[in-house]
């Protein structure tokens, strides 16, 4: 299973439903977390762009934009967004092999327009 931080805003008017109500958001999302075989490791409400942060565990790249997907389309956020997240083991071993990538990468050179001479050439 692979991690995943999921970040919601919610509109207003979810707000409003919410505040009349009380749900209880882990409740709420667990059944369409189950139907993709997702597992919710911690949920919290936050304050600043994203009101509920929420750490979920999916099999499979797919089944997280699947739950994403259905979420937004619900109407009930004003934004989503899926991070997916690395263990620091996993964060280890792709520096090392970023390491190795970096010995045979050749990055673009930077060319100023004005100085390159096929750029005036019609």
């Amino acid at each position: 299973m692979a991690h995943y931080l999921i970040e919601v805003g919610y509109t207003p008017q979810s707000w409003t439903a919410q505040v009349d109500s009380q749900p209880n958001v882990v409740d709420r999302i667990t059944p369409a977390l189950k139907s993709c075989g997702a597992k919710l490791e911690s949920c919290y409400y936050a304050f600043g762009d994203a009101d509920l942060v929420a750490i979920i565990d999916f099999k499979r790249p797919e089944d997280a934009a699947a739950f994403g997907i259905a979420v937004a389309a619900s109407g009930a956020l004003r934004s989503y967004r899926t991070v997916p997240l690395l263990t620091v083991d996993q964060g280890i071993e792709s520096m090392r092999t970023a390491a190795e990538i970096r010995k045979v990468y050749t990055p673009p050179a930077t060319v100023s327009l004005l100085d390159d001479k096929s750029a005036t050439k019609a």
